[in-house]
């Protein structure tokens, strides 16, 4: 499917920080997004943009799959939180300029107490980047963040 909802009003980033171009499609269980790599992309250097940053890019790509499941029940998005990554390989140090990544992320699991599991594919011009990523959506991440930091 789709999706009827543009990236700003799925993720809670916006400006520059907003790294996704356009959501290509959805199910119940994934999202597929799309990222530009133009001249005014957050962390572009003289070769491209740094191929660590492919997991921002998966993480937002999941903040898209979550703002996309509160949408649809009619509910703003909410934040949440990338825990880390349990694995990440590329064969390329840069994304160039001018290059389409697509990316597709999959819920594989999702606890009661708002943590999930992802696992994240990454497409450039001839090459594939796995990733599992762990996020943490809280019901009130105001809270959770004041409660942290006390």
């Amino acid at each position: 499917m789709r999706a009827e909802f543009s990236v700003d009003q799925l993720v809670p980033h916006s400006g520059q920080m907003s790294l996704l171009s356009e959501i290509t499609g959805y199910g119940e269980d994934w999202l597929s997004a799309a990222v530009d790599i133009t001249p005014t992309s957050m962390f572009l250097q003289e070769q491209g943009v740094p191929a660590w940053v492919g997991l921002e890019y998966m993480a937002q790509a999941i903040g898209a799959y979550a703002g996309l499941q509160e949408r649809l029940k009619g509910h703003e998005p909410r934040v949440g939180f990338l825990l880390g990554t349990r694995r990440y390989s590329i064969p390329v140090p840069y994304f160039a300029p001018g290059e389409r990544i697509q990316l597709k992320v999959i819920k594989n699991m999702q606890a009661e107490n708002g943590l999930c599991a992802f696992d994240c594919e990454l497409t450039g011009n001839g090459y594939t980047a796995m990733a599992s990523l762990n996020i943490y959506q809280p019901d009130d991440a105001e809270t959770f963040l004041r409660d942290a930091m006390s």
